[in-house]
């Protein structure tokens, strides 16, 4: 269950909640189906999984290993390994129309592909800042707000939508400042919004996030020291599938302007006939649950048009076998 095989059904880039929970329906479909995963998931930093039913508060790793578990146990295959290219085969034969390289020269042929690569965060670049992340710096009200409800909080301006992000915060907590950093002014239609949620503005360059174990404060450029217990920041999310641009795949920037995506139709189809998407490589706002969702959307679709397919071969046979007035074969 953890070698890599020569072909598949459908070979899974990611071994995420989207990627696994697609790979459960495919299994389940009895599809031969791979997770290739890099070992690296977006959320290992945080200590819980949170807004997910059943599984609330649980070790975002532990959560991982009972996924691959349930995806192996239905004859499924999760192995190590970064995917570096996926090409189209030179022959579309039975063992698949794309061929997936790994970063150790392994290869395995797929009749279909699903992405779910997920996302890479990248931070602002104040020095403190990262050593928290995780924990004290966290950017989702949904994913770690109630464990910072009532603390001091503080939301830095950095990205499109650090002020809608200070308005979420501000129904977990009566004392947040809005920290304007390197940003523009901010817009006084949104200074009023702030405004009259209690939210005070501190204009200023933050040059670095203070604490060891815990987070204690900011300090401003001027040497201004604002305690605080928790800092929000506007991560950019950059898409860590690049590696399908030969097939035509580009990352385009997310309409909400806090990253790149791939774009999808709602059940994980691409531009690219074949190759499917799930999770936040295409859908940067999702969280554990929904990302899950959409892999089981996505498997199921999948599965669905392999079906198509075999079925039209199937009936393609039959009119042979017809025209040459023999039996079909059972």
């Amino acid at each position: 269950m953890t070698q890599l095989n020569d072909s598949y059904d459908v070979v899974v880039l990611g071994g995420g909640a989207a990627g696994l929970n697609a790979a459960l329906m495919l299994a389940r479909s009895r599809r031969s189906v791979a997770v290739i995963d890099a070992g690296a998931p977006r959320n290992a930093p945080a200590q819980g999984v949170h807004g997910l039913l059943g599984r609330e508060g649980m070790s975002p790793l532990e959560l991982l290993e009972l996924g691959r578990a349930e995806v192996r146990g239905y004859g499924g295959h999760v192995v190590s390994g970064a995917v570096v290219a996926v090409d189209r085969a030179a022959t579309a034969t039975d063992l698949g129309e794309f061929v997936v390289t790994l970063a150790d020269g392994r290869t395995a042929r797929a009749r279909r592909v699903l992405v779910a690569t997920g996302l890479a965060d990248e931070l602002p670049d104040v020095p403190g800042l990262r050593e928290h992340w995780g924990h004290d710096v966290l950017h989702c009200p949904y994913c770690h707000g109630w464990e910072v409800r009532d603390q001091r909080i503080a939301v830095l301006a950095s990205g499109p939508m650090s002020v809608h992000q200070a308005l979420l915060f501000s129904q977990l907590s009566d004392d947040i400042v809005f920290l304007s950093h390197t940003a523009d002014p901010v817009r006084a239609e949104d200074a009023e919004k702030l405004v009259a949620r209690g939210i005070r503005i501190v204009d200023g360059k933050v040059v670095e996030v203070l604490g060891t174990d815990r987070l204690t404060g900011v300090r401003l450029a001027d040497g201004t020291v604002i305690e605080r217990d928790a800092l929000v920041v506007a991560p950019r999310m950059n898409t860590r599938a690049t590696f399908l641009t030969d097939l035509g795949l580009v990352p385009e920037p997310h309409p909400s302007g806090a990253g790149d995506h791939i774009p999808a139709d709602p059940v994980g189809r691409t531009s690219v006939p074949g190759v499917w998407i799930a999770g936040n490589a295409t859908d940067p706002s999702a969280q554990v649950g929904a990302a899950a969702a959409a892999g089981a959307m996505a498997g199921a679709q999948i599965n669905a048009e392999l079906v198509m397919a075999e079925t039209a071969a199937a009936v393609a046979a039959c009119r042979v076998d017809a025209d040459l007035g023999e039996p079909a074969s059972a």
